[in-house]
Order: structure tokens, then sequence, then C-alpha cells
């Protein structure tokens, strides 16, 4: 059996989906409030840690 590998996104595309800035994305990765990992010196985020980081957030304001 195997598992499908998360869906990798990059940089601006974790920008478009949460409609900040690259500054903003590269201080959510350095401060872990976004998991990322490197692929070969490039950034990528997994799709479920944007999700998660939104739902963090729904968490936090309610």
């Amino acid at each position: 059996m195997t598992t499908a590998a998360p869906e990798l996104l990059t940089v601006p595309e974790v920008m478009s989906r949460l409609k900040v800035g690259r500054t903003k994305v590269y201080d959510l990765i350095r401060t872990h409030r976004l998991v990322s990992i490197k692929v070969d010196g490039c950034r990528r985020i997994p799709a479920h840690a944007v999700g998660d980081f939104i739902a963090s957030q729904l968490g936090e304001a309610a």
C-alpha cells in the first residue's frame, strides 16, 4: 500500500493563498508557525501546513 505524497507549494503559491507578501511567508517559516522543507535548496511548504496555519489562526480568533 502506498500513500500519496503531500502537495508541496512554492513560496509564491503560499503568498497567493494567504494573500500576504514574500517577507511575511518567510517570517512565518522562520518563527515555525508555518512548516516547510528544503528540496535542493528550494523552500517548499506542504499544502496541509497552510491549512493547519489557517485553522490555528481561526482558533485564536475565536
